[in-house]
C-alpha cells in the first residue's frame, strides 16, 4: 500500500523477536529497497493520531514447509520520499541457517553443515503454469493505538497459540531436535533445550519427536543406541510436566520404504539392526527388553507387541514420493499398527483454497478408498527451533480427544487408542471443533459439527468416499461473521458410501478437519 503522507503518520511500529516494541518515525533519509522487519507474529502497523492500520500476511498458507523456522521478516516500509512511504507484505528470497552449536570443533561442525543442509531447502513452494494465484495481504484499520490495534489482531490467531479446547489434549510430532545429543553434550539431563519453551508457548500438550534422524548412533548395532536411546528417554521424562508430555517416537525409514513416523505408548528399547544369529527380541541385562528389527516382518511384530502406531511422513513427495502407493497391499499398510499419512503445507500452491489441498487430500481420500480407517496426523517435520523463531505459521496440530494427559511413567496408551479410533481433528488454530459426529441410522444421516473460528469463514465441506471414487458437497459459509461459532448440520444419503468426513476453510486459507468415519 502506498502514499502514506508522513506529515500524517506518527510512525511504523511493530515488536521484535525479542516481543520488544519498535518503531520508526520517517525521521532519516529515503529508502532505495524494502526495509524488512523481523516482526514478532508477522505484524507491523502504521500509527497516526485519529488511530492505526495493521498489516501482515495470512498466518499459515503464506508459509510453506521449512524444515526451520527462522524469522526472515515477512511485513517491511519504504520511505519513498520526504512525504510519503510505503508497507507490505513479502518472501524472503533466501534462507538464513539456524544458531549451530557444539561442545567441540567436529560437534559443531557437523551441526553447522546440517544447518547449512536445511538452508538450501527452500523451493517448496509451487505455482503451476496457468493458474490463478490467490496471494492476499491482510489490513485491520482501528480507531484505537498501535498496541490496542496488535491485540485486536492477535485475536485472529488466538496470540499465536493453539487454544485449550475442554476434553482435548494439543499433540505435534516429528521433530528432529537431536534432543538426545543436546543432553551428551552438556553432561545433563536437566539442560533445558530451547525447542521446550518454544513449544510450551504455543500451548502444546504432547510433544512426539523423532531422534536418531542423522544424529546419535541410529544404526548401531546395540551398546551406543541403547545408550543414545536411555539418554532420550532420561531426558523425556525429566522435562515433561503436569501439562506436558515427551514422547520420544523416532522416524526410522529402515525396513519398509518411504519415510514414516512411529511412536509407542511407552519407552521401548530397539535397534534398527538384527545381526546372524540374533534373536528379534531379547532380555538385556541393563535396558531389559530390547527389539532388534532387522526386517518389515521384526517392525510389524514389534509395533504389534508394544501397540505402537506408525504413519508415513510427508507422503507422495521428498523421501516418500511413491508412498504409501507402494506398500498399500502389504501387511504393514493393512494393519491396524500403520494409522495413515501426516499433514504439513508442503508444497504451497497458491490456487489451491485448502492447505495441502491435493497432495495431502487426495492421499487421505485414496487409503480410506483402498483399505479400512486411515487418517492424517498434523506434523511438522522440523529442526532445531528457538523462542525467537516464527514457529507457529508453520505448525499443523491434533486435538487428541482425551479426559487428562498422562504424565511420562505412565501409560499413553490413551493417547494412541484415542488416535487409533479417529478420536482426533487437525487445525493450523484457527478453527476448532468443540464437538461433532454423525446422526441417524440408515441412509438418511446428517454430519452434526460445532465449530468455533477467528477469520470469516469461506466453505464448509462433507467430503465421501465409495470405496472407489471420492465426492463432496461444498456449502458457502462467507455469511458468517468472524469470531465466533455455528452449529453445522449437513444432511446426507449415506447409500453406497463408505465414509464421511468434514471439513471447514476460511478466507484465509486455514481449516480444520475431522478424520474420516466409517459408514459401513
Amino acid at each position: 500500500m502506498k502514499g502514506f503522507a508522513i506529515d500524517k503518520a506518527k510512525d511504523v511500529m511493530w515488536r521484535d523477536v525479542a516481543r520488544a516494541w519498535q518503531k520508526y518515525e520517517f525521521g532519516g533519509a529515503m529508502n532505495t529497497d524494502r526495509v524488512a522487519l523481523r516482526a514478532r507474529n508477522r505484524l507491523a502497523l502504521v500509527e497516526t493520531e485519529g488511530g492505526s492500520i495493521a498489516f501482515f500476511p495470512p498466518p499459515h498458507k503464506f508459509f510453506f514447509a521449512r524444515e526451520i523456522e527462522v524469522n526472515l521478516g515477512y511485513v517491511w516500509y519504504r520511505k519513498d520520499s520526504e512525504s510519503a512511504f510505503s508497507v507490505g507484505v513479502r518472501q524472503a528470497d533466501h534462507e538464513e541457517a539456524f544458531k549451530a552449536s557444539g561442545v567441540s570443533d567436529e560437534v559443531w561442525t557437523r551441526r553447522s553443515n546440517e544447518a547449512r543442509h536445511n538452508a538450501a531447502n527452500f523451493a517448496l513452494y509451487n505455482a503451476p503454469p496457468g493458474t490463478w494465484q490467490r496471494m492476499p495481504i491482510y489490513y485491520y484499520l482501528s480507531a484505537e493505538d498501535g498496541e490496542a490495534t496488535q491485540r485486536a489482531v492477535l485475536a485472529y490467531t488466538h496470540e499465536d497459540r493453539y487454544k485449550a479446547m475442554p476434553g482435548y489434549q494439543v499433540a505435534v510430532s516429528h521433530f528432529h531436535t537431536h534432543f538426545n545429543e543436546q543432553l551428551q553434550d552438556n553432561g545433563t539431563i536437566d539442560f533445558q533445550p530451547t525447542w521446550l519453551p518454544t513449544f510450551r508457548a504455543l500451548g502444546i500438550n504432547i510433544a512426539m519427536m523423532s531422534d536418531f534422524h542423522g544424529d546419535g548412533h541410529a544404526t548401531d548395532p546395540g551398546p551406543l543406541r541403547l545408550k543414545d536411546q536411555k539418554v532420550y528417554f532420561d531426558g523425556c521424562r525429566r522435562h515433561s510436566d503436569r501439562s506436558f508430555l515427551i514422547m520420544p517416537g523416532e522416524e526410522p525409514d529402515v525396513t519398509l520404504g518411504g519415510h514414516y513416523t512411529m511412536v509407542f505408548p511407552r519407552p521401548v528399547y530397539w535397534t534398527k539392526v538384527r545381526q546372524a544369529g540374533q534373536d528379534a527380541v531379547e532380555q538385556n541385562p541393563q535396558y531389559g527388553k530390547v527389539y532388534h528389527v532387522g526386517s518389515p516382518a521384526d517392525e510389524l511384530q514389534m509395533l504389534k507387541q508394544e501397540q505402537g502406531l506408525m504413519w508415513q511422513a510427508h507422503p507422495r513427495t521428498k523421501g516418500s514420493s511413491g508412498y504409501p502407493d507402494a506398500v498399500r497391499e502389504m501387511e504393514h499398510f493393512r494393519s491396524d499398527r500403520f494409522l495413515g499419512a501426516s499433514y504439513q503445507s508442503l508444497p504451497v500452491d497458491q490456487s489451491e483454497k485448502r492447505l495441502c489441498e491435493k497432495r495431502c487430500f487426495e492421499t487421505l481420500d485414496d487409503m480410506n478408498n483402498w483399505d479400512g480407517a486411515k487418517y492424517l496426523i498434523g506434523e511438522g517435520d522440523t529442526y532445531m527451533k528457538h523462542p525467537d523463531d516464527e514457529t507457529y505459521p508453520h505448525l499443523m496440530v491434533n486435538y487428541v480427544k482425551l479426559d487428562r494427559l498422562p504424565k511420562f511413567d505412565e501409560d499413553w496408551g490413551p493417547i494412541l487408542r484415542s488416535m487409533r479410533a479417529g478420536d482426533f481433528f487437525v487445525t493450523s488454530g484457527e478453527v476448532l471443533f468443540r464437538n461433532y459426529g454423525v446422526e441417524g441410522t440408515g441412509a438418511r444421516r446428517t454430519f452434526t459439527a460445532e465449530v468455533e473460528y477467528t477469520f470469516p469463514l469461506e466453505f464448509v465441506e462433507l467430503v465421501w468416499g465409495d470405496g472407489d471414487k471420492t465426492d463432496r458437497q461444498v456449502i458457502a459459509a462467507t455469511e458468517f461473521a468472524p469470531l465466533s461459532s455455528h452449529r453445522f448440520r449437513v444432511p446426507f444419503d449415506a447409500s453406497g458410501k463408505k465414509w464421511v468426513r468434514f471439513a471447514v476453510w476460511d478466507s484465509a486459507g486455514n481449516g480444520g478437519f475431522t478424520q474420516p468415519v466409517s459408514l459401513r
